[in-house]
């Protein structure tokens, strides 16, 4: 799963879908997932990276990750790869 091409973000977490006009805002941890998935990284990336720089337990990152990812997907932000993402 990646970010939409088009969707544009501001270093402030000011999400824009040129798509629909929708915009949203991100808190700062919501806007480093959403560069990370900017360029690529998968779910274990992300979630190594997410450990290692705050101090949260595996479970509440990958419940967190999990729900932020819906939201994306709930406002058509994210584009699905064919293999299913953990």
């Amino acid at each position: 799963m990646k970010l939409k091409k088009n969707i544009a973000i501001s270093d402030s977490g000011f999400i824009f879908n040129p798509d629909t006009g929708e915009s949203f805002t991100a808190n700062p941890i919501g806007l480093e997932v959403l560069e990370m998935l900017k360029k690529g990284l998968d779910f274990e990336a992300v979630r190594k990276k997410i450990l290692e720089k705050y101090k949260s337990d595996k479970d509440t990152v990958e419940k967190d990750y999990h729900d932020f990812i819906s939201l994306l997907s709930q406002f058509n932000l994210i584009e699905h790869d064919i293999q299913k993402d953990n």
